[in-house]
């Protein structure tokens, strides 16, 4: 018999029952823990949505700035703070690592400025006088660009112009910053219309650049022509109408400033696009010159120009026509001397008239000028000021000046000069001098000397002739006018009123005068009866 058991009978093996699966259930234990870390997940999340982004900003110091308690401040509206300030590899600079909030998305792109606000004065812009009660902050100027960026460097100074001020930027070139500085103020008309917001040196070194922002509405007067100068301190001019003192505002006297302007006869130039750029002139009139149309000459003087200078006026009849612009000495070496030739520039368009027209076209200017030069227009020096020795070009009608042309071929044509009258006196003098050292003067001082000494004696004899007349003469004299005086006093008292005489000369003269009368009736009588000759008179008895 084997010991392997016997196979069971498949009917007597239990059949499998699958029982229904039981739905999940979790015991109270767990809801508490659940529920704990659902409210921390939240609370991480919420916290990581609310932490901002972080940024990184360079300053050249760290003065005024504090881990953990440096606010950034948007319009004073807080939106970060700084966490961490950290000196670079190099040194040269700090490192600020901020946090901004989430709000702070649109702050976020490579133009946005940051810098530090803190008390400031320079030049006459102060800033930062909140932070002396609140404490140093980091200010922020929203950017306008669409690339992103997460570090920035800050700048050492407020921004004069911030991005949501309305206006437009221009850019001027000059050859040195003059008084100027930022903020220095910008006028139109002699209202402020904006300021200098920046200036740099040019790259070549040879001059300055300024950024400038002109104030919405005021930009739209900026014209593809305008003229900017400095207006900076005080024009004092001294003429025949008094003592003139102009200048654009007291600020402009302490801290500088710039003046634009539009010449009257274009004013219908196009608007000029934003970033244009500008010559900065040194005032107003060399701005205005540069607005005409200038005519270069060339006068060669052969005597000497002490007290012209570069800028001396050109004028003709007192009114100014243009200025000097070089002086140079040369050497003619036909006629082995030195000469001085003198640039000048004239401006055709200050003269007015029918006759004076189209004098912008080359060949009208030249026609006009030729004919002033026939008519004898000749430049000389002139004496400007006996003081101070400053002289200028003047332009008169020499009527005997010999013929000249001009020869329009050279580059500068030359302009026909004459000698100046001053020149012309010294040359009299001089000459009056050479002929006084000609005279025999030592000769003519012998006889004046004997003249002299005949004179003198000629006195001395006048002298006794009077003397004698004083003790010889005079007493005689006295006498015979005494006498005089006597007869004269007779015959006052004889011719006086009163006088016997006169009263028998009035006696005598009315006999006369009666007589006189008589001899008038007879003659009438005899007249109308002539017989009374013979008969006698009528009414006679006989």
């Amino acid at each position: 018999m084997s010991d392997v058991p016997p196979s069971p009978d498949i009917s007597e093996i239990p059949e499998a029952v699958a029982q229904p699966k039981r739905r999940w259930s979790i015991q109270l234990v767990w809801i508490v823990p659940i529920i704990a870390a659902l409210i921390g997940g939240t609370l991480a999340v919420k916290a990581f949505l609310e932490r901002g982004r972080t940024i990184t900003i360079t300053f050249k110091t760290g003065e005024g700035l504090e881990a953990g308690k440096t606010k950034i401040k948007y319009k004073d509206v807080e939106i970060g703070k700084v966490e961490n300030i950290e000196i670079a590899e190099d040194s040269s600079h700090v490192i600020v690592t901020a946090r901004l909030g989430r709000e702070s998305k649109g702050f976020l792109v490579e133009d946005t400025r940051f810098w530090v606000v803190r008390p400031r004065i320079y030049g006459g812009y102060v800033s930062g006088l909140g932070t002396l009660t609140g404490g140093t902050y980091i200010g922020v100027d929203a950017g306008k660009s669409k690339n992103p960026s997460r570090t920035f460097k800050g700048l050492e100074v407020p921004p004069v112009v911030t991005s949501d001020v309305k206006g437009s930027t221009f850019f001027l070139h000059s050859a040195d910053l003059g008084s100027l500085n930022i903020t220095s103020p910008i006028y139109f008309r002699r209202l402020q219309v904006g300021q200098v917001a920046a200036y740099a040196i040019d790259r070549d070194g040879r001059g300055v650049t300024f950024t400038i922002f002109i104030n919405s509405p005021y930009d739209r007067f900026v014209k593809s022509n305008s003229l900017f100068w400095h207006a900076s301190g005080i024009d004092l001019t001294l003429n025949a109408n008094g003592l003139k003192v102009n200048t654009e505002s007291i600020v402009s006297i302490l801290l500088g400033g710039i003046a634009f302007e539009v010449p009257e006869a274009e004013n219908d130039a196009p608007r000029a696009a934003s970033n244009s750029s500008f010559i900065l002139f040194a005032g107003k009139e060399e701005a205005m010159r540069h607005a005409e149309t200038a005519r270069t000459f060339r006068l060669v003087f052969r005597e000497s120009v002490r007290g012209l200078s570069v800028y001396s006026p050109v004028e003709f009849n007192g009114v100014r026509l243009g200025e000097v612009t070089k002086i140079i000495l040369e050497f003619d070496p036909h006629l082995k001397e030195f000469y001085v030739s003198v640039e000048i520039q004239l401006y055709p368009e200050r003269l007015h008239g029918p006759e004076v027209t189209g004098l912008s076209r080359q060949e009208d200017a030249q026609t006009f000028i030729n004919s002033l030069i026939d008519r004898g227009l000749r430049a000389r020096l002139g004496s400007g000021n006996l003081l101070t020795g400053q002289r200028y070009i003047a332009l008169e009608f020499i009527h005997e000046a010999p013929k000249v042309k001009i020869n329009w071929s050279q580059a500068p044509p030359v302009f026909p000069t004459t000698r100046s009258g001053q020149e012309d006196l010294q040359e009299s003098l001089t000459r009056i001098a050479r002929k006084i050292e000609k005279m025999p003067l030592e000769e003519i001082s012998v006889e004046v000397r004997q003249t002299v000494r005949s004179l003198d004696q000629s006195l001395r004899s006048a002298d006794k002739l009077i003397k004698n007349v004083d003790t010889d003469i005079v007493p005689e004299a006295r006498i015979v006018l005494n006498d005089a005086h006597s007869t004269l006093g007779e015959a006052r008292e004889v011719l006086s009123k009163d006088s016997p005489m006169q009263n028998d000369l009035r006696d005598t003269l009315r006999e006369l005068s009666r007589a006189a009368r008589s001899v008038r009736m007879l003659t009438d009588y005899l007249e109308r009866y002539p017989e009374s000759l013979i008969r006698g008179k009528k009414g006679d008895g006989r």
